[in-house]
């Protein structure tokens, strides 16, 4: 493989890090040649690494460009990667050289150039224009590649890569004496140094770093401050830590070359920017070991499990980040835990080779994908209720991905959601409004496979509607050649006769297979009159969700303000007919539970818009405390959440779903068949008829639930019903061979 690397040449900061510690990494695996459009220290700093360097300056472009197209056909190139405007605009100039066009994005394009209104006019137009044509793009962090789907690039054309760190350099230069000295800081006898290298200017925030040092000097006043850095807020700074009190404890040391002394030389290294993708301040402060507290921005949560690797703050807010300089200047251990666990966790997952193998993986995808760009047959649709702020029906929508990405990672998938711009940043999937009757049409004559389902879709108890929409893309994929497939589903109720002579009729006519996830299913479909389609019972995919890592989950649970020590019983409520006759039952028996058992009620949400209104009813009329998680929880932090409990209540499916893969003991309170006939599965019997809710029997089957349950069991039984998923796997497999 060959790529020309095309940039201007006069980088500085993290992109010039990023740039040339990647190409002189590749240049021992892959052909890598770069080209600049200016003499510089960029240049100069390339060709000491050994990274073949080429200037082709001029403001001629077109001309610059003629030159390139003849350097690409005779040198062969395979692929063409650009950093910057500069760099963009002229890989855009070569793209009737018949190669794949990938561009790496550092910032956002609408802020590179502010205060700088003719560069942003010229450059940043340039860039933007680019960035819009180019065949795809990777974002130096999660939230960049985010922020790029947000402005209407489709996300199978985006990738993510994090800068790595290089983990193999030498140590300091200095002592931590010797940087102190030299630096004119008197080095005193335990003094706790924190630190920030930043340029001083507002999105930094250093405002909010003084004053969060101030709070915390109080408390602990063997506190410094050490600023690295310089910039346009120098004075004004300097004039805050006056009116603070610590001018004599914060030291602005100006502009820093020797990075890595100055980390080495901190006991706490800080971030405190309004807006970053993935500062390599942090990681090079990883590198040198170091307890770390950062604003939770851009791809910092990526690199910050809160709680276990540093501590997060909203950016600012001094008081919650004065508390975490506190904390961490009062306990020596735990600067020494975090600063192990970050240094581990850069060394797997963010050094220099883990982002060379990461640039390797890109190149590979997307030599593959752009022979196939133009495939009249290259999508795969996924229809199902999608969309809704249900986080179970997420789950299954997630999983369906991540089995459609195993077995096809190059095949672009589209899904039928209530929320086409939140499904595409949430799944990074191209994607359509629910009911958009002739996007679908459009849609399936550029399918290879569609999926519908995941969840209970051939159903008229909450909406006719809808049931007609899903029989109606049934025809209409039959009709467009596509083959169909009803995919790990629930089948009814569907109760009026008319529809139930219309459901029968489309599913036997315009479906090849279909995948049912509980065997109630089975005999619905034999009496709505179904015969054709094969059909085969399997489980739903939710199951087979990978759990986070086990300090992943521990983050999540801490940053929801739980004590992972703690006892707690997990409430999942949901309105539904006769709920709110239940709730002083629910109530009485949340107390109960408190007082009897010790357990700390905590009442969750699968759907937000429903649950946190019920578990609110049962909260008012509660004589003790609980505590609601109303904020958002994708599938896999609500299974880290659900974790944290001693046992779990739940109405909800996917609450029950969650807590099993984890191990927690359970109480299914039924309101549906599916709910018991889940729990028969997986050998529970401690449920009750929401009509039957009484606090006695629910204090009884918690407490039968904690003394007699086996999480060992239990995951064995939810292994088996991954087992029985691995049929919708099946089908995958067999349609996408």
């Amino acid at each position: 493989m060959k790529v020309l690397t095309l940039i201007s040449g006069g980088d500085v900061g993290g992109a010039k890090t990023h740039v040339l510690g990647l190409l002189a990494a590749l240049g021992g695996q892959i052909g890598v040649t770069m080209v600049c459009f200016m003499e510089g220290e960029f240049t100069r700093e390339a060709r000491e690494m050994g990274i073949d360097t080429r200037i082709y300056a001029g403001k001629n472009l077109p001309a610059v460009a003629a030159q390139l197209r003849t350097m690409v056909r005779e040198e062969g190139f395979d692929l063409i990667h650009s950093h910057g405007s500069r760099g963009n605009f002229m890989a855009w100039l070569l793209r009737d050289c018949g190669l794949p066009l990938l561009a790496t994005v550092h910032s956002d394009p609408r802020l590179d150039y502010l205060g700088r209104p003719l560069a942003a006019l010229t450059f940043g137009s340039m860039n933007r224009f680019a960035l819009k044509r180019l065949d795809y793009l990777t974002g130096v962090s999660d939230s960049m590649t985010q922020l790029l789907i947000s402005r209407g690039i489709q996300p199978d054309r985006v990738f993510t890569i994090y800068n790595g760190v290089d983990l193999s350099v030498p140590g300091p230069r200095t002592s931590r004496t010797e940087f102190l000295r030299a630096q004119g800081i008197p080095e005193e006898e335990g003094a706790i140094y924190v630190g920030i290298a930043a340029r001083l200017n507002p999105v930094k925030d250093i405002p909010t770093l003084l004053r969060g040092f101030a709070l915390a000097h109080e408390a602990v006043p063997a506190l410094r401050l050490l600023i690295a850095g310089d910039g346009p807020q120098e004075g004004e700074l300097k004039a805050l830590a006056k009116e603070l009190g610590v001018e004599r404890e914060v030291f602005f040391l100006g502009w820093v070359e020797d990075t890595d002394s100055f980390y080495a030389s901190l006991d706490i290294n800080t971030l405190t920017s309004r807006s970053e993708t993935f500062p390599y301040a942090l990681t090079e402060g990883a590198r040198q070991r170091k307890a770390t507290v950062s604003s939770r921005v851009g791809g910092v949560p990526k690199l910050i499990d809160h709680g276990v690797t540093g501590f997060l703050f909203e950016p600012g807010d001094s008081v919650s980040l004065g508390d975490c300089l506190r904390r961490l200047a009062e306990d020596e251990d735990l600067r020494l835990r975090f600063a192990a666990a970050l240094y581990q966790k850069v060394k797997k997952q963010f050094s220099l080779e883990a982002t060379v193998n990461e640039q390797l993986r890109i190149y590979e995808a997307v030599l593959r994908r752009y022979p196939h760009r133009e495939d009249p047959r290259n999508t795969i649709a996924v229809c199902g209720a999608y969309g809704r702020g249900n986080e179970g029906d997420e789950a299954i929508l997630k999983a369906i991905l991540q089995d459609l990405r195993d077995l096809q990672p190059d095949t672009p998938v589209c899904v039928v959601t209530r929320k086409p711009k939140e499904t595409r940043l949430l799944h990074r999937v191209r994607a359509i409004h629910t009911f958009d009757i002739l996007g679908f049409r459009r849609l399936s004559y550029r399918c290879r496979l569609y999926l519908n389902g995941g969840g209970s879709l051939i159903q008229d108890a909450t909406s006719r509607r809808s049931l007609w929409f899903y029989l109606y893309t049934l025809w209409q994929a039959r009709r467009a050649g596509v083959p169909v497939v009803i995919y790990a589903s629930g089948i009814g109720p569907v109760t009026r006769p008319g529809d139930r002579a219309l459901a029968g009729r489309v599913i036997s006519r315009n479906v090849d297979v279909i995948t049912l996830r509980e065997d109630s299913s089975v005999k619905e479909l034999e009496e709505l009159g179904v015969s054709g389609p094969e059909v085969i019972l399997a489980a739903d995919p939710a199951l087979t969700l990978r759990p986070h890592e086990d300090a992943v989950a521990r983050s999540v649970v801490l940053t929801a303000g739980l004590d992972p020590a703690a006892d707690y019983v997990g409430f999942i409520l949901r309105p539904w007919p006769g709920f709110d006759e239940k709730v002083p039952e629910f109530a009485a028996a949340a107390d109960r539970l408190c007082r009897e058992e010790g357990l700390t009620p905590v009442f969750l949400a699968v759907d937000r818009g429903k649950d946190v209104a019920a578990a609110k009813k049962v909260l008012q009329r509660m004589e003790g405390k609980g505590i609601l998680l109303d904020g958002r929880y994708p599938g896999e932090e609500l299974s880290d959440l659900l974790s944290a409990m001693r046992t779990v209540v739940s109405m909800r499916l996917h609450g029950l779903i969650f807590a099993a893969g984890r191990g927690t003991p359970l109480v299914g309170v039924v309101y549906d068949p599916k709910v018991r006939a889940f729990l028969r599965y997986i050998g529970q019997n401690r449920d009750l008829d929401l009509k039957e809710v009484t606090a006695e029997k629910l204090v009884v089957a918690v407490r039968d639930a904690r003394r007699s349950a086996s999480p060992e069991q239990q995951r064995a039984a939810v292994a088996r019903l991954e087992a029985l998923e691995e049929e919708n796997r099946k089908v995958l497999r067999r349609f996408l061979s």
